[in-house]
C-alpha cells in the first residue's frame, strides 16, 4: 500500500513544550511530593495513561489537591479564576499553557477592557474555550459555526471583536469575519488567533486528500485539532478515518485502495503514528 503521510503530523510546539515541563518535573521530583496536572495535561489519552502510571495525578478542583503538591497547568491554559484559587491554597504551580493560547488570552482581555463584546469561533466546552472566555469581561458569544452566529444575529448596535479557539477552521473563520462585516455594517476588531500550527496542518491534510482515495487521521477523540483533520478531510469527498491507535484501523475498509493518506491531531506521539503507518504499509 502506497501512503501519503504528513509532515505536519504529530506534536505541536505547544504540546511539545508541556511535556517537556512534566518530564522536567519528574526528574526534579527526589522527595516524591505529589505531582498533579490541572486536567488533562493535553488531549491523548494514551500519554495520559503514560504518565499515570509514574505517579501524576489529575485535579480540575484546587481545594481535592494534597497540600504541598506542584500543579502543572495544561497546555490549554484555565480561566482566570482557577488561578486565584490555586494561588490561595498555596500550591506550587508550574504554568505549561501553550504560548499561542496566552497569546490569545491577552488579545482578548486587551479588547474586553475597552467595553467590547467577544465573538468567539469555538467549542464552548472545550477546556481551551473557557479559559479564553474569563478575558472576556464584557460578556461574549461563543458558536461553532457560521450557522450558529447567523441564528443569533448579534445586534448592530453592540460593540464586537472576534477571535477564535487556536485550533479551529481558518476558512471557516474567514467566513464569519465576512458575514459579521455585512450583518454589522462595518469592520470590527477580528484577533488572529488560530496557530499557525493549525492551519499548516488543515491546508497539509487537504492537500493530501485531494491526492488519495482513503485518509486516516490520528489522534485522541477528545482532540478538537484532531477532528477538525478529519473534518477538512471528508469535506474533499474522500472516506476518512479518526483512529486512536492502529487497533481501531478500519482495515477492511482500506482493502483495495492504491493510496491512503496520513496526518495526525498536535497531541499525537510519534509511536503512535508509526504503528499506524506500519499496518497501512501491509495492506
Amino acid at each position: 500500500m502506497d501512503v501519503l503521510r504528513a509532515k505536519t503530523a504529530g506534536f505541536c510546539m505547544g504540546v511539545d513544550l508541556a511535556l517537556r515541563k512534566l518530564d522536567q518535573l519528574l526528574a526534579e521530583n527526589a522527595s516524591g511530593a505529589p505531582l498533579y496536572t490541572f486536567g488533562p495535561l493535553i488531549h491523548n489519552p494514551q500519554v495520559l495513561e503514560e504518565y499515570a502510571s509514574k505517579g501524576v495525578r489529575r485535579s480540575e478542583e484546587p481545594e481535592a489537591i494534597a497540600p504541598g503538591a506542584t500543579v502543572l497547568i495544561r497546555a490549554h491554559g484555565i480561566p482566570r479564576q482557577m488561578d486565584e484559587r490555586l494561588a490561595a491554597r498555596g500550591l506550587t504551580v508550574a504554568d505549561a499553557t501553550c504560548p499561542k493560547v496566552k497569546k490569545a488570552q491577552k488579545l482578548i482581555a486587551r479588547e474586553a477592557d475597552q467595553g467590547k463584546i467577544l465573538l468567539l469561533y469555538g467549542e464552548e466546552a472545550h477546556p481551551e474555550v473557557r479559559g479564553l472566555l474569563s478575558h472576556a469581561s464584557h460578556g461574549a458569544i461563543v458558536f461553532d459555526s457560521l450557522e450558529e452566529i447567523q441564528a443569533y444575529a448579534p445586534d448592530p448596535a453592540d460593540a464586537y471583536f472576534l477571535a477564535a479557539q487556536t485550533t479551529q477552521d481558518e476558512a471557516e473563520f474567514e467566513r464569519i469575519r465576512d458575514y459579521l462585516f455585512a450583518l454589522l455594517g462595518r469592520e470590527i476588531p477580528v484577533l488572529h488567533t488560530i496557530c499557525d500550527a493549525t492551519q499548516k496542518r488543515q491546508e497539509e491534510a487537504i492537500a493530501i486528500a485531494k491526492q488519495v482515495d482513503f485518509m486516516v487521521v490520528v489522534g485522541g477523540r477528545d482532540s478538537g485539532n484532531t477532528r477538525r483533520l478529519a473534518k477538512v478531510a471528508e469535506a474533499q469527498g474522500v472516506p476518512c478515518a479518526h483512529v486512536e491507535t492502529e487497533a481501531e484501523l478500519p482495515l477492511e475498509n482500506m482493502r483495495g485502495k492504491t493510496r491512503i493518506g496520513l496526518t495526525a491531531g498536535a497531541s499525537t506521539p510519534k509511536n503512535i503514528i508509526d504503528s499506524v503507518e506500519a499496518i497501512l504499509r501491509t495492506l
